[in-house]
């Protein structure tokens, strides 16, 4: 399932329950990450599923929307409701949307 960067914040500004992990490398996250988002690197996200609450919506993110699509096809198969961040954090920076 696909959420745009416009409405994940809108969901972020309303408190939503939902976990954001952001899947990219650490150099990539370097550059700033959504405010509350959870780092799991993709290729680590199979070992550490179990720090994320399978009762709460989980929305990956990454650089461009490829590897958040990935990471939320590996949640949802191991019975998490996961939404992909469609472009990415170039779609949310180009938005001016907030990084921290």
């Amino acid at each position: 399932m696909d959420i745009t960067p416009t409405e994940l914040n809108a969901h972020l500004q309303n408190g939503t329950d939902a976990q954001v992990v952001d899947v990219r490398e650490a150099d990539e996250v370097a550059a700033g990450m959504i405010a509350g988002a959870r780092h799991i690197p993709l290729g680590d996200l199979p070992a550490r599923m179990g720090e994320l609450d399978k009762a709460r919506p989980v929305i990956a993110v990454c650089r461009s929307g490829r590897r958040s699509a990935a990471a939320a096809d590996q949640l949802a198969a191991a019975g998490f409701t996961a939404y992909t961040m469609t472009g990415g954090m170039l779609d949310w920076s180009a938005k001016g949307l907030p990084a921290g």
